[in-house]
């Protein structure tokens, strides 16, 4: 389920925004809020909240790729996600070159 929502946003941002940058942007503040949600349910010590967090919120967008899928597949998604990791770390750089 978590995989099919995901799909379904990413290709709405896609439809809404038609920039290629767009995506790779809110597949990296996705991801990126993910991690946080876990990282502050490992913080705080509540078991109520860790359960809920680690039940029904996925850990990374990774995670989710590796739930739903296998072998090859999964290794192409694997190297996908890095690779846009890759063109957010350009398109951080060059923002940075420019307002030197």
């Amino acid at each position: 389920m978590d995989l099919v929502i995901l799909i379904i946003i990413l290709a709405i941002i896609v439809l809404i925004f038609k920039k290629f940058s767009s995506f790779v942007y809110f597949t990296v503040i996705i991801d990126l809020f993910l991690r946080i949600l876990h990282q502050i349910s490992a913080m705080l010590g509540i078991v109520e909240i860790s359960s809920f967090v680690n039940k029904y919120i996925p850990a990374s967008i990774p995670a989710i790729l590796s739930k739903y899928s296998t072998g090859i597949f999964l290794t192409i998604l694997i190297w996908g996600y890095i690779i846009i990791y890759i063109i957010f770390e350009v398109y951080i750089i060059k923002t940075f070159m420019k307002k030197k």
